[in-house]
């Protein structure tokens, strides 16, 4: 794609204009009612992060810290409608050109739509994070904030805090003092260790949702998409990697 391109699309990750203070209430009244709403989260900041499809707050609440993460107002009605649209086009496209037929459009775009819908409901991420939390408190290369069931619906999801840098910063991961190696080495075999072992991994495990803690734990966060593979196609990637170290 290119350094230009590349970099346009990596401020997709956590640097969109935030939607107001005022949506974002109305999306928890919508998600809670305003009473219980109100009593849940009394105290709300102003975006720390803004992304395609939610933004995060932070609030603190009995001498805790939670991260309330909260989907964009109407996205769910542009999503799908993008998603009839990409639709008619793949449509097209097979019907003109019979040879596309071998790339699939159609069902290509089916792929991207099923993983957009789940996105769309944050109930999925929440019990996709506490899935991740069981199998990394096993290994101990990743770390994910605890989920706060009681303030988390379709639209929010409430966590704990994680007091740390983006591995997106790279200015101040410039300023810390730690061994790179070795970080380095808990995202691959953090990676590996649940795909293979377990067969689940973070299907979108871009550094925008890495954070160095300050106490040198690597947490994951946003686990909207949570692939599965099978025991076949984990032996397949064992063996690609073994060939690979073998330089076979």
């Amino acid at each position: 794609f290119g350094v230009e391109t590349t970099t346009d699309l990596s401020r997709l990750k956590d640097k969109l204009p935030p939607f107001s203070q005022k949506a974002a209430r109305a999306q928890l009244d919508a998600e809670f009612g305003a009473e219980k709403s109100a009593a849940l989260f009394p105290d709300l900041s102003e975006p720390i992060a803004a992304a395609s499809i939610a933004q995060v707050h932070r609030m603190s609440l009995g001498g805790k810290d939670f991260a309330v993460k909260v989907l964009r107002p109407g996205v769910e009605t542009k999503i799908l409608n993008e998603l009839r649209a990409m639709r008619r086009a793949a449509s097209t496209i097979e019907t003109v050109d019979r040879a596309s037929k071998r790339m699939e459009p159609r069902a290509f775009v089916e792929t991207v739509a099923t993983s957009m819908v789940k996105e769309l409901d944050l109930r999925l991420e929440a019990g996709g994070a506490a899935e991740f939390r069981e199998l990394t408190e096993k290994e101990g290369h990743f770390h994910v904030p605890e989920v706060d069931w009681e303030r988390s619906g379709k639209s929010i999801l409430t966590t704990e805090w994680v007091a740390g840098t983006p591995l997106t910063d790279t200015v101040a991961l410039a300023a810390r003092k730690f061994d790179r190696k070795d970080l380095a080495r808990r995202v691959t075999q953090g990676f590996l260790e649940a795909a293979i072992h377990h067969g689940v991994f973070h299907a979108d495990m871009h550094e925008g949702n890495m954070i160095f803690a300050d106490d040198g734990r690597l947490f994951l966060v946003d686990f909207g998409i949570v692939g599965r593979i099978g025991m076949a196609e984990r032996r397949f990637l064992a063996e690609i990697l073994h060939g690979f170290i073998r330089r076979d």
